[in-house]
């Protein structure tokens, strides 16, 4: 090699980007139109013409010229009708004659495929002359058009070009997508990037990067081959359907048939998917989707629910086809699912839990080797090529089973999501993105999953895991990216802690930062929780408790960390000091006067309440549309996630990242409770944080755990005791409680034993009505967990959840008697002696002067309940 040899590209700001360029670099360029190309061609020319280099321009193709003529380079006329072997041989030629470190462009090499009428042919030219300009060290320009060549073009030129670059124009500006660098990497280098000026800037936000990218057609190549026979055939028949139809060659009959086909195929059998499916996806709408199916099969419940929703939106109101961020989501078949079962010695291990009684046998061996277990090559390219698609962009990796997400069955936070941060070597993130993959896959063989499986009756069903993988919305700031706001929304509010609430107008759970928070119970923080026609009232009184109970956590990807942290929210406020933090926080004066305070970021000292974001941007406004047109569209309450971004410039985009019915149950029929209850009567009272449907009901057993007990166990005992509360609820009996209550101190379901009592859910699933008593810590309140995976379980079995605050003059909790009553601990559990003075089992009636029994009367729109004594 010449050592005195510099190549580059002739515009700095691409040299840069690429770490510069390497002696036998060839540069592969697709394009959507070749003009495109023009502005890189010159400087590219010129450079190697100032350094005294040899440049040439293969001229075959009949587009304009790509080099200009007043530049002096050598153009090599070629003629490639004359044959395959003919052009190539005369291309070799003049490598050989050029000598070492020359510039060579060729014209676009769609041009080559085109005659010749093989895209095979086009991937042996290249394999056999990219290697020669490798050897001689020098460099070239091989433009081609995205999105008209086939596997056997595109996969040979791909794997032997050091250097792929995707070109897009798009609203006047020209973008830059590096696919692949070989030996040179930066933590932005396959991100979208912007040419302005002389700097190629990367494309920060989420939104921007899906919508020049959902502008045409994805140009991957490499996923069609691999589908063989019956889904390659009904795929082709479909399109040439629709193109059929746009031509007036073929009936409006003749589309709906071949759309009943692929929906069936790819979306779902269930006759109520279907028929929503039929109402508002085109059969052009689930080609698309066809061509972003990794393998074969049904894309799954969370697929689907994404994927209806913005097609209702868009249907109802055109606007929405702006506001919402473009999404450009992959699916994994639920094919890949089955197959890898198979491959890995694990399916006769699936078919036991099929069977009521072997359901839980052989959990841990099977889940080893799901994790151990490798995928098919073939597989394994198809995800190397769609993470080649997404770049440096964090993403996330959802189950999407055939039940998830569906009418009756929302499965909420039994199946595991992965985040990506996508970082490092195209290798590294292959390698993260497989074990993602298999962490989900096993998750299927969790206790949790089937045992919410068997309560439903759905063990025999089938149950198939698709995959959906999302760009994650957000933007980057340094090396965290997050989204400006995220959360849940439910179509039907259940928390009704106001006369003023209009329970049918919904309600928001938000949070700054990942939604991760908002779905998750976050046992030491709190999210802002908003009625959507009175987004300015709050659940609290006064600022005080408004800073006590606002969000201090922020869930973010750190790209250097290579994964989702949670960091405090003052410290990323001043770390990131261009966040439009003014629409989401309120000064804390009390806080700014503070002599710590000083030197600190205005947002450092301010908290957050979204007040700017709710009453002064169209944000409620346009959830309360969403909603209510979701709710029409499916028949019934909806719940749905979100994440928000705010532009200085362009105002605020959406993204529905997942939507599924929301299975509330109708209100009863309530009458107020007008007589007068005795106080000697009266078991417990509470006026707040009543959630659930309004019920009049008798009370069979109260499972109680004294709180002031149980503040003085040990850590590991406050575990072992919340195993027996699950041993408790599920012993068997002959004649079962129809209607449990539990009640405790703290948060049921923490995962702190500080906080609460740690049990799972499937441990607590036969109670119903949960009750949480503030008693453990003065600082310590009731998460109102609306929108949560916990939330969701209490929602689905009808569970009653209050919480009561004894110090408060209106409630009230009689310890006194649960701690006197009879306990029949150990007649359900003998051995379970030792525990009998912390959890108390009570069985009604249990008066022998008298039959009693201990009534519940709870009026969730009023913010009321009584529970007592009556004869």
């Amino acid at each position: 090699m010449a050592m005195d040899f510099q190549p580059g590209t002739g515009l700095p700001g691409l040299d840069r980007l690429l770490r510069g360029l390497i002696p036998g670099d060839n540069l592969v360029w697709q394009f959507e139109s070749i003009e495109d190309l023009a502005p890189f061609v010159p400087p590219y020319c010129q450079r190697g013409l100032d350094q005294g280099r040899e440049v040439i321009y293969f001229r075959f193709a009949d587009h304009e010229p790509l080099v200009p003529p007043s530049l002096p380079v050598r153009v090599c006329t070629l003629q490639p009708d004359l044959g395959f072997e003919q052009f190539i041989m005369a291309v070799h030629q003049v490598l050989h004659e050029s000598g070492r470190c020359a510039y060579f462009v060729f014209d676009s090499l769609t041009k080559l495929a085109e005659t010749w009428h093989s895209d095979r042919m086009l991937g042996n030219f290249f394999r056999l002359t990219c290697p020669y300009v490798y050897d001689i060290e020098s460099l070239a320009y091989f433009p081609i058009q995205r999105g008209r060549h086939s596997f056997h073009a595109i996969t040979p030129i791909t794997e032997t070009a050091q250097v792929v670059l995707d070109v897009y124009r798009h609203r006047g500006q020209i973008f830059l997508y590096p696919e692949k660098v070989e030996h040179r990497y930066s933590p932005t280098m396959f991100m979208l990037h912007v040419w302005e000026a002389d700097a190629f800037t990367p494309v920060m936000e989420s939104s921007t990067t899906a919508e020049i990218l959902t502008s045409m057609p994805w140009s991957g190549s490499g996923f069609e081959r691999l589908r063989e026979g019956i889904w390659n055939r009904n795929l082709l028949h479909a399109a040439e359907t629709w193109t059929g139809l746009q031509r007036g060659r073929r009936t409006a009959e003749d589309a709906q048939a071949a759309l009943q086909t692929v929906l069936r195929m790819m979306v779902s059998h269930d006759p109520r998917v279907l028929r929503l499916a039929e109402k508002y996806l085109t059969l052009e709408d689930v080609l698309s989707i066809g061509k972003r199916v990794v393998g074969t099969g049904l894309i799954g419940g969370k697929a689907v629910g994404m994927l209806l929703a913005r097609a209702m939106l868009k249907k109802a109101d055109p606007r929405w086809q702006d506001l919402l961020e473009p999404h450009d989501s992959f699916h994994i078949g639920s094919d890949v699912f089955y197959s890898f079962l198979v491959e890995n010695g694990c399916w006769w291990m699936r078919q036991k839990q099929r069977d009521p009684a072997t359901f839980l046998d052989g959990l841990q061996e099977v889940r080893r080797r799901i994790i151990m277990g490798p995928f098919p090559k073939f597989i394994e390219d198809e995800f190397s090529e769609m993470l080649a698609y997404f770049g440096q962009s964090p993403i996330i990796v959802r189950s999407s089973s055939l039940l998830e997400d569906n009418y009756g069955n929302a499965f909420s936070g039994k199946y595991e999501s992965v985040f990506c941060a996508n970082q490092g070597s195209h290798q590294k993130r292959l390698a993260d993105f497989l074990a993602a993959v298999r962490t989900i896959y096993a998750s299927t063989m969790s206790e949790k999953a089937l045992r919410y499986r068997a309560q439903r009756g759905l063990l025999e069903q089938d149950e198939q895991m698709s995959l959906l993988v999302q760009r994650v919305s957000g933007s980057r700031y340094g090396h965290m990216f997050f989204p400006h706001a995220a959360g849940v929304a439910y179509s039907r509010n259940p928390y009704v802690w106001s006369q003023y609430i209009d329970p049918e107008a919904g309600m928001v759970r938000l949070v700054f930062g990942l939604g991760t928070r908002a779905v998750d119970r976050a046992d030491d923080d709190y999210t802002r929780i908003v009625a959507l026609n009175a987004p300015d009232r709050r659940p609290e009184t006064g600022f005080d408790e408004v800073r006590q109970y606002s969000q201090r956590k922020v869930d973010v990807i750190d790209l250097e960390a290579n994964q989702l942290v949670a960091c405090q929210f003052v410290d990323l406020v001043s770390e990131c000091r261009d966040l439009p933090i003014s629409l989401f926080t309120s000064p804390d004066e009390a806080l700014a006067r503070r002599p710590e305070a000083r030197g600190l970021a205005p947002g450092a000292t301010s908290i957050l309440t979204f007040e700017q974001l709710l009453g002064d941007t169209p944000f409620v406004t346009d959830m309360r549309q969403l909603l209510s047109i979701l709710q029409e569209s499916y028949g019934c309450p909806v719940d749905v996630e979100f994440t928000a971004n705010f532009f200085p410039k362009a105002g605020y985009r959406l993204n529905l990242v997942q939507c599924r019915p929301l299975p509330i149950a109708a209100e009863d029929s309530l009458l107020e409770l007008r007589r007068h209850i005795p106080e000697q009567d009266r078991v417990v009272e509470a006026h707040s944080a009543i959630i659930g449907r309004s019920r009049s009901v008798t009370v069979d057993r109260v499972v109680y755990i004294a709180p002031s007990l149980y503040g003085q166990l040990p850590i590991a005992d406050r575990y072992a005791l919340a195993r027996l509360v699950g041993r408790v609820l599920h012993v068997k009996e002959k004649h079962p409680p129809a209607s449990i209550m539990l009640i405790g101190p703290g948060r049921w379901g923490t995962q702190s034993p500080s906080l609460g009592i740690p049990v799972t859910f499937h441990e607590i699933d036969r109670a119903s009505v949960l009750c949480e008593v503030v008693a453990m810590r003065d600082d310590l309140v009731p998460d109102v967990s609306l929108g949560t995976h916990f939330f969701n379980d209490l929602v689905e079995m009808d569970i009653l959840y209050l919480a009561v605050f004894p110090g408060r003059p209106r409630d009230n909790c009689n310890f006194e008697f649960f701690e006197s009553c009879p306990n029949r601990l150990t007649e359900l559990v003998p051995q379970a002696e030792s525990w009998s003075s912390v959890l108390r089992v009570i069985d009604i009636p249990f008066d022998a002067a008298g039959p009693q029994r201990l009534h519940l009367h709870a009026d969730t729109l009023h913010q009321t309940l009584l529970c007592y004594l009556e004869a």
